[in-house]
């Protein structure tokens, strides 16, 4: 019996009871619309990454960045350890 009702239930209870009542405190609130003059402008700009030469550019890079680090060292030596063993017959 003492293990009906596990001890963070009460935490999460609490916690969906005033997300709930933030909720409805945000869509409570006035959305009349006063009556005002707005007016709108329109320029054009582009941002950085929508010109064709900085994809170029990025990929150029990323290639050149894969490929040095999947490429091996030319320099690498390698050590070949031999064991020879001897046993002696009488």
């Amino acid at each position: 019996m003492k293990n009906l009702i596990k001890p963070g239930f009460f935490k999460h209870a609490f916690l969906l009871c005033m997300l709930t009542v933030m909720t409805v405190i945000v869509r409570a609130q006035d959305t009349t619309v006063t009556s005002s003059s707005t007016t709108t402008s329109k320029s054009e700009t582009q941002t950085w990454y929508a010109e064709p030469w900085v994809w170029v550019v990025g990929g150029v890079v990323l290639i050149l960045l894969i490929i040095a680090l999947t490429r091996k060292g030319g320099n690498t030596d390698k050590v070949i350890i031999t064991k020879t063993t001897t046993t002696d017959t009488v």
